[in-house]
């Protein structure tokens, strides 16, 4: 480092006083580094006061306030409330008013918050509806609430209040009502309108018919048929034509009834049957197999009936008497497979 130059002292009253000849030595160059280091820390405090006294501004909102006026119990209220929030500031949201409060006049329904990313910070966009509880006689005026928003972080916690605003609310109708027919205090029930219900009975009319058509096949598959078929069966015929005969019956119905019963077994069996074919028309209709025997003997008293005339005589009496009983047995064999 050079040494401190030194120059005469200033002349002067105050030079005057000293001794005359005096050298004062200054050093030049430290000053000028000292004067600088102190002008940058100035400007640096300034800065840092200027940035710390921007970032803790108050915050300030922005409303869209509805009408003052025109409301009746039942309306819907709605406010909008925006606020720029700078970096570091972060919205409580325990400061928000709960919803759906009960017993105030003006009820808060919904509360609508939308937040986005701008510049400095972010935008809170805050959408409360409210709803009118009261009918009161005459105006009044009442006040959506104060909202106080509460905001936590650097360099401090704020509090942004949103005053109050009016709303007018009048009555649904006047206290002194006119005394015209029709506006009085208290009005008779009006008589509920009357539905036209053609359709509808015309539909049950048509669900009716259907159901009792419905039920008329029901009966005759389940009923009606099974009745007829058992009345037309070919040996409940036969023994139509073979209960009503006697001892003394002509010999002539005797030998029809033979014929009745050959031709109740044909159709039985679905073909003409002999006696050969016993075993193979049991095999076929099981509920015949008790009669074999009395089968295989109806066959030797048809022969006896239509070809030995010579030895008819002899057991006209007793054949004819089994053969009314064997119809019988072989109806009831066929009415139990039913």
């Amino acid at each position: 480092m050079s040494a401190p130059r030194c120059r005469p002292a200033a002349s002067g009253a105050r030079g005057q006083r000293e001794h005359l000849g005096a050298v004062r030595c200054v050093p030049e160059r430290g000053a000028w580094h000292l004067r600088r280091t102190l002008y940058t820390a100035m400007l640096a405090v300034l800065h840092g006061s200027g940035v710390a006294a921007a970032s803790a501004e108050p915050l300030n909102a922005t409303t869209v306030e509805p009408r003052a006026y025109g409301y009746q119990v039942g309306d819907v209220v709605s406010r909008t409330v925006s606020v720029h929030v700078p970096d570091g500031l972060v919205l409580d949201p325990d400061s928000l008013p709960q919803a759906l409060a009960r017993g105030r006049a003006l009820e808060l329904r919904r509360i609508t918050r939308h937040s986005h990313a701008e510049s400095g910070g972010q935008r809170h966009e805050l959408e409360l509806e409210y709803q009118v509880m009261l009918s009161p006689p005459q105006s009044r005026t009442l006040e959506l609430p104060v909202l106080t928003l509460r905001f936590t972080g650097q360099p401090r916690a704020q509090e942004l209040r949103v005053d109050a605003w009016p709303v007018t609310v009048s009555p649904l109708v006047p206290v002194d009502v006119s005394p015209r027919t029709g506006l009085g205090e208290l009005q008779p029930d009006a008589a509920p309108p009357l539905i036209d219900t053609r359709a509808a009975r015309l539909r049950l009319v048509a669900y009716g018919v259907v159901i009792l058509l419905l039920l008329a096949y029901l009966a005759h598959v389940y009923i009606g048929l099974p009745w007829w078929s058992r009345g037309h069966r070919p040996f409940a015929l036969a023994w139509r034509s073979v209960r009503g005969l006697g001892p003394h019956s002509p010999e002539a119905e005797w030998r029809a009834a033979y014929k009745h019963v050959h031709q109740a077994l044909n159709k039985t069996a679905g073909e003409v049957l002999f006696a050969p074919g016993i075993d193979h028309f049991i095999g076929a209709q099981p509920r015949f197999k008790p009669l074999r025997n009395d089968l295989l003997a109806f066959f030797r008293h048809s022969q006896r009936e239509f070809f030995a005339m010579d030895q008819k005589e002899d057991t006209a009496t007793p054949d004819r008497a089994w053969l009314v009983e064997f119809c019988r047995r072989c109806r009831d064999a066929e009415r139990g497979a039913a």
